[in-house]
């Protein structure tokens, strides 16, 4: 779907690509704080084992996940507008128009999808391995990190970046490069996106279990699956930033359920 200023389907409405892309990376920035400080006390429990200072091993994980971050950023804002995905919201403040319409098209869907989430994640607790439960509920992954991190950045990487390269690539191979992508290439990019967004979770449950047991892999994959085909429909139908409501608000509401 293409947005216009009023936030209904139509003109494109593009800010300057440089600025597009600064303000989200910028988004996505407190959530690569949040999660390398989570990093803090387990290095420092470990300290005497570390190749490195502890200071270097903050600072070069952060500046790693910082330009992983820039690069997908600017995947996105370059592919994105191409097939026809966007952040409305964003886009219409960079511009100047009104924001408001574009915040009562995408809210709802949001909502939506973050009690789904919410639910989902919520039903997953109950079926968890035990290998994924931590024995000290302290140490289970803060709330922030999960906000910040998982409903932001998770997103500008694995929606805003991959996602859109997936369409993109589908769209010049399929279509040549021609009209807008078909609902096929979409949906196909929403799966995939997805899935690698699940695979793409694996290395903190071996972190957490251990090793990756045939139940572990099941679990994280189909768990995360399941929420990447929302977050991916979300933000193909109605913008990035519909996708990260749904995102923020499942982590947000399933710890109050917790």
């Amino acid at each position: 779907m293409v947005w216009n200023a009023s936030g209904h389907a139509g003109q494109a409405l593009q800010p300057s690509r440089w600025r597009l892309g600064a303000v989200l990376w910028l988004l996505g920035m407190p959530g690569v704080v949040a999660v390398v400080g989570a990093l803090l006390p387990p290095l420092r429990a470990h300290a005497d084992l570390l190749p490195l200072p502890l200071w270097a091993l903050v600072l070069l994980s952060g500046a790693q996940t910082a330009v992983l971050l820039a690069l997908c950023v600017a995947v996105g804002t370059v592919l994105a507008p191409r097939v026809s995905l966007g952040a409305p919201a964003v886009s219409a403040w960079l511009c100047g128009a009104p924001v408001g319409p574009a915040v009562r098209r995408l809210w709802r869907p949001g909502v939506a999808g973050g009690i789904a989430g919410a639910a989902w994640l919520w039903a997953l607790s109950w079926v968890a391995p035990a290998a994924l439960r931590p024995s000290d509920p302290a140490a289970a992954m803060p709330l922030a990190v999960k906000l910040l991190y998982g409903g932001i950045t998770e997103e500008l990487l694995m929606r805003w970046g991959v996602m859109s390269l997936l369409l993109w690539l589908g769209w010049r191979v399929v279509q040549r490069g021609q009209g807008r992508p078909g609902r096929g290439l979409v949906a196909w990019a929403v799966v995939l996106s997805a899935l690698l967004f699940a695979l793409g979770h694996l290395p903190a449950a071996q972190a957490m279990a251990g090793v990756l047991t045939a139940p572990v892999v099941a679990f994280v994959l189909v768990g995360n699956t399941a929420f990447g085909l929302v977050a991916g429909g979300l933000y193909a139908r109605h913008g990035l930033e519909a996708a990260m409501l749904a995102h923020l608000l499942a982590h947000l509401l399933s710890h109050a359920l917790s």
